[in-house]
């Protein structure tokens, strides 16, 4: 008669022992303001080189606080900024492309949950912008890949202008670094380029996104071994 007893007694001291469980993980905050690719025309003038530009987002949920990373796509200089709110503000150059992100934090939890990562002009004097610098799509720089049948593996990345004229997309690739062999060059729909490489071989590449009015833009170098 005295085991269900016992079981009861382990049950209740099991739930009074306080352990729920790890702290639930942060989500990902959802990006409001400079909007995905646009020109941001908001910022207030701080000299004729900055403004002060607010970064908006929603609110994630298990948060307890975020952090803002804004980089200058010129320099990939980054700027970041710990915050509770869901805005803060930043001074950055004028008539720059830049990227924004939020990283959201749990103060229980070690665990952290980005946001997207969009791109931005900051306004400046200029009335037309050189297209955003391309963004890799594969193979990830760093990464180790397998070449296929053909003995090739495809490059791709994205590219987006503000005043939508992208011309076309110029692609050096070499197995030095910085590369500087035009591989090809692709129209503006066409994000991806065929390259013959040999297993065991490191490899750079670049990609140059030009416009119609003669603006232009650099990728910056992304690297890749093959298996």
């Amino acid at each position: 008669m005295r085991k269900p007893l016992i079981l009861s007694l382990a049950a209740l001291i099991a739930s009074c022992s306080g352990d729920d469980g790890p702290p639930p993980a942060p989500e990902g905050a959802r990006l409001v303001f400079p909007q995905q690719n646009s020109e941001c025309t908001t910022g207030i003038d701080v000299n004729n080189g900055l403004s002060h530009v607010t970064f908006e987002w929603s609110p994630s949920k298990h948060t307890d606080r975020y952090t803002l990373s804004v980089v200058n796509l010129l320099t990939n200089v980054p700027q970041t900024l710990s915050t509770v709110n869901t805005s803060a503000s930043l001074s950055i150059a004028k008539g720059t492309p830049f990227s924004w992100s939020v990283i959201s934090r749990n103060n229980r939890s070690e665990q952290l949950a980005s946001s997207e990562t969009w791109l931005f002009y900051n306004a400046g004097k200029q009335t037309t912008y050189a297209p955003f610098p391309a963004q890799v799509v594969g193979p990830g720089s760093g990464s180790t890949v397998q070449r296929n049948l053909a003995g090739q593996v495809v490059l791709a990345w994205e590219g987006v202008d503000v005043d939508n004229d992208i011309a076309n997309f110029d692609i050096y690739f070499s197995q030095t670094n910085p590369p500087v062999d035009l591989a090809g060059t692709t129209d503006p729909l066409t994000m991806e380029f065929p390259v013959d490489v040999e297993s065991a071989k490191v490899y750079y590449w670049r990609v140059v996104t030009r416009d119609e009015q003669g603006n232009s833009s650099d990728s910056g170098v992304f690297e890749f071994r093959v298996f």
